[in-house]
């Protein structure tokens, strides 16, 4: 998938648009749209088609308007990608506090993997330069509170939140491939799988590779195809939380 980095267009426009702090201009025609509806429109068109297919034209068209007419509420196609990212992040819900810090951490995980299914252009987008928008902030605040006060230091629960969010972009992007090559290919896996494993029978050496073959075997009949993405997800969840939470029992012990 091509990528995108946030925070590529005008530094000064982008936050303006996030956070709303553009003065309105005082004369004039009364706005015929307003950022909002743009930044919705172009969502539906991104989920619908990916982030290639994005562009101010296709936006002005959607909307009944030009391109250029669109330059007046929002500069360029980067600061729109910068504030549809943070209205996304806006459907995250927080954790509850009544929960244990586990809860709380799957919950997060739970709720990001569902947001990447339903806006799968979210991958596309770089987060090495995050938007700095009001929703991933709160974002940001929300998953920290999650290892709130369970003795972590405070670079300690940076690094946890952020091996849990790469954890679900890791497996979100392999589930999403994978709907991806069955629409392309038009072969579901099961088709796929049936296809492919007799010729795999005429050429693999099961004594050269005993290991692979028994282990292969048992995991290709069990998901009836090469992978099982939401299986390998719930698995890794669960790795992964019981590593934080070994984490956690160490920083507590030590002195």
């Amino acid at each position: 998938m091509a990528t995108e980095y946030g925070g590529s267009g005008d530094p000064k426009r982008s936050m303006e648009l996030l956070w709303g702090t553009r003065e309105p201009a005082r004369r004039g025609p009364r706005p015929r749209l307003t950022v909002d509806q743009i930044v919705r429109t172009a969502i539906r068109i991104a989920d619908a088609e990916g982030l290639a297919a994005l562009s101010m034209r296709r936006v002005g068209e959607r909307l009944g308007v030009t391109a250029m007419s669109l330059y007046t509420y929002v500069p360029s196609k980067a600061e729109l990608v910068d504030v549809m990212l943070d209205t996304a992040l806006g459907e995250l819900e927080p954790p509850e506090a009544g929960e244990g810090w586990r809860a709380r951490l799957e919950r997060v995980a739970r709720q990001n993997w569902a947001l990447f299914q339903r806006h799968p252009w979210m991958l596309q987008v770089s987060m090495s330069r995050p938007v700095l928008g009001p929703n991933l902030v709160a974002r940001y605040d929300h998953e920290l509170r999650a290892v709130e006060g369970v003795g972590l230091s405070d670079v300690d629960m940076d690094l946890v939140v952020t091996l849990l969010s790469n954890y679900v972009r890791g497996a979100v992007r392999t589930a999403l491939e994978a709907a991806e090559a069955e629409r392309r290919t038009g072969l579901s896996e099961d088709e796929w799988w049936a296809t492919y494993a007799p010729l795999l029978e005429r050429v693999f050496d099961a004594r050269a590779h005993p290991v692979a073959a028994r282990v292969g075997a048992a995991a290709g009949e069990e998901y009836q195809g090469a992978i099982a993405p939401d299986r390998a997800f719930e698995f890794g969840l669960q790795r992964v939380l019981d590593g934080i939470g070994a984490y956690i029992d160490f920083r507590r012990s030590s002195p």
